[in-house]
């Protein structure tokens, strides 16, 4: 006879407590399976987002390069005509700082336009949609 079977005494039917043994046995190796899945899905996702992120991290570093130069042939280009250099470099610092400004106020506005996350509702609402599935 089988000894992961106890009978019931009614034509060889496992009981409740050998049902509720089994359902528990598989519910938890079926979460095991899905939070293995989980993991390697997020590897193999961090792999493609960490070259993705050191690609666009050069990107920035020759932009920024790129940006500095075109500041500099912008201050030639002021201090070529009638202007002094002090000035020439002036204008351009200050209109480097005018749109720093700018884009920190948005940034700001942005910022404070943004959802505020509330993670105990988060929590509650998926208490009560287990609660509901298991109810079913």
């Amino acid at each position: 006879m089988n000894e992961s079977r106890t009978t019931s005494g009614a034509a060889g039917e496992p009981s409740i407590g050998s049902l509720v043994g089994k359902l528990s046995e598989t519910f938890s190796r079926l979460i095991r399976d899905e939070l293995q899945l989980v993991q390697a899905q997020i590897a193999e996702k961090g792999k493609s987002v960490g070259a993705g992120a050191g690609l666009f991290a050069g990107a920035a570093v020759f932009g920024l390069f790129g940006f500095g130069w075109l500041l500099f042939t912008a201050y030639f280009a002021l201090a070529g005509t009638a202007l002094p250099e002090w000035a020439a470099a002036l204008i351009v610092a200050g209109a480097l700082l005018v749109i720093a400004a700018i884009l920190a106020l948005v940034g700001k506005t942005l910022i404070a336009k943004g959802p505020t996350p509330q993670p105990k509702e988060s929590v509650m609402k998926d208490v009560e949609a287990i609660k509901q599935g298991v109810g079913k």
